[in-house]
């Protein structure tokens, strides 16, 4: 390759040195005859794509928005059908409850929180995964979030709407649930609580809930804008018109959107620590042992996280391989996402750990008798769950120290189904094993265990996530189809191997200015 003249030279004889250069670099490498600028933005070979294939903005398009046009396939009515399926049973089951109360459950005057609560934690933590991918992440301007945003952030909306459901029929007289609405009435002294962290959780799910529907809609906007201008009848375009706010992907447009972006990824933040630590103090604000500690808030946000992320993986998995999106979930993603959950995974064993470690230290004989007979006593009435949580959370993720374990699809898939019925057995151990033996032994519960009606309950939350889930898959785009073209030209293969041809490039060509136009400029690969 020609080098930069050596010591003193005009200006004319540097350009000619440097046509000369640019002579030897491939044509595909990205220079434009007509301003002799390179117009892709340099990233290295060693990041791996995002996108993988040589795709273009149209291929992307057709890629994703095939299947919002394809008739359903056999396998989508069967799984539909079986979510509806276990949604009427839940409605049925919730039906008993309304109309015989609260005694279908198999709850007692000591075990009064049993699988409602733990299934309302539960679909919380599941929750969290979507707001940490679309808020913290965009903050941060990482790039693979782009694969599986979209999908994580209706997760999010699903997962809450099921969440809801435990407090509300929990009530019993569930015709009275607005009276948690602080709001001017005529009852006289009757008012809410506003110490009680019960309260704080309705503020906190509801505030959730509104802005993680605000950040999944507004993302949507742009994409339901293309299905619109796709529509092959009348009626898909004006529906899809009407959903879409009559966006044209104008610069003025484009800048709004960007901006509410960040306004809401700002807003989102915080609700990701703030809402399972509030969900934390319905625990530890009250006295009981088990309960009564401080390590909670930090304890349920990386459950929620670790959870979270565990069925976003479920989902991803199903996805790419149903609608064929491969190319766009790839094993980067998956890998990123596993780094994640054995990360959280290890936080959630220490915390499991400090509670141990604290039951003993403290010398407290009530805290002790909780966390070393009630739970770590393998021969204990509940001692079987607290292992099998511990198999799940703690022991299990750490396969996921080996890369090859990480890009693996069928161990993630297993891994993610393991680490969900782990975070149950997690709440579950936490509200059950701290009441059912309490200070006094004439009120010792027997042993709990739910009765079908719950067992339908929590089924039908189950039918409600996934006939949410199908509808949002066949109706929209479950990949974010402009963020994908906004990353395409840094991340897509193709790109980064045209891109890789620099990475040959002599240093000083990198270094070299020549009226004005540098491909240190134009590329930004100072880095």
């Amino acid at each position: 390759m020609p080098k930069l003249c050596e010591g003193k030279c005009n200006k004319a004889e540097q350009r000619t040195k440097v046509d000369s250069i640019k002579n030897t670099i491939p044509p595909q490498a990205g220079w434009t005859n007509k301003q002799d600028q390179m117009h892709l933005k340099y990233e290295s070979q060693l990041r791996e794509p995002l996108v993988n294939g040589a795709k273009t903005y149209h291929q992307v398009t057709e890629d994703i928005i095939r299947p919002i046009e394809a008739k359903p396939s056999r396998l989508w009515y069967i799984g539909f059908y079986i979510a509806v399926a276990l949604l009427l049973f839940g409605i049925y089951s919730i039906y008993r409850d309304v109309t015989y109360g609260i005694g279908q459950w198999n709850l007692n005057k000591t075990v009064g929180w049993g699988w409602d609560i733990t299934n309302f934690v539960w679909w919380v933590g599941i929750g969290h995964a979507g707001t940490l991918i679309s808020a913290i992440l965009l903050l941060f301007r990482q790039g693979w979030r782009t694969g599986v945003n979209r999908a994580a952030e209706a997760m999010t909306i699903f997962a809450v709407m099921c969440a809801g459901q435990f407090p509300i029929w929990h009530m019993g007289r569930v015709w009275m649930a607005f009276f948690v609405l602080p709001y001017p009435n005529t009852r006289g002294p009757l008012w809410v609580n506003f110490n009680s962290p019960l309260l704080w959780d309705v503020f906190a799910i509801s505030t959730y809930f509104t802005v993680s529907l605000l950040f999944w809609y507004s993302g949507l906007i742009p994409d339901l804008a293309t299905v619109r201008d796709r529509a092959f009848t009348k009626l898909r375009k004006r529906l899809y018109g009407i959903v879409s706010f009559g966006w044209t992907g104008s610069t003025k447009h484009w800048q709004r959107h960007e901006s509410l972006s960040l306004v809401l990824a700002g807003l989102s933040t915080p609700l990701v620590l703030s809402v399972h630590t509030i969900v934390s103090f319905d625990f530890a604000t009250s006295v009981i042992p088990g309960w009564h500690t401080t390590i909670f808030p930090p304890y349920f946000v990386a459950g929620a996280i670790f959870s979270g992320f565990a069925m976003v993986q479920t989902l991803m998995v199903i996805i790419r391989k149903v609608f064929e999106m491969e190319d766009y979930i790839t094993l980067g993603h998956i890998e990123a996402m596993n780094k994640v959950i054995v990360l959280t995974g290890s936080i959630v064993g220490i915390a499991y750990l400090t509670e141990l470690f604290m039951g003993w230290y403290s010398q407290n004989k009530f805290e002790g008798y909780t966390f070393w007979y009630s739970r770590a006593n393998l021969f204990s009435p509940y001692g079987w769950s607290y292992w099998g949580m511990m198999a799940c959370n703690v022991l299990s993720p750490q396969i996921f120290w080996f890369r090859k374990m990480r890009r693996n699809l069928f161990v993630t898939f297993f891994m993610s189904i393991i680490v969900n019925i782990g975070m149950w057995f997690e709440r579950f151990v936490i509200i059950v094993t701290s009441l059912y033996r309490d200070y006094l032994p004439s009120s010792w519960s027997v042993y709990y265990s739910p009765t079908i009606w719950e067992i339908g309950f929590y089924a039908g939350t189950f039918g409600l996530f996934f006939t949410c889930f199908f509808l949002f898959a066949k109706y929209f785009p479950v990949i974010a189809v402009a963020e994908i073209k906004y990353v395409l030209k840094t991340t897509g293969e193709s790109y980064k191997d045209k891109m890789g041809h620099l990475e040959h490039v002599a240093p000083e060509v990198f270094a070299h200015s020549g009226h004005g136009h540098t491909i240190v400029e134009n590329t930004g690969a100072a880095n």
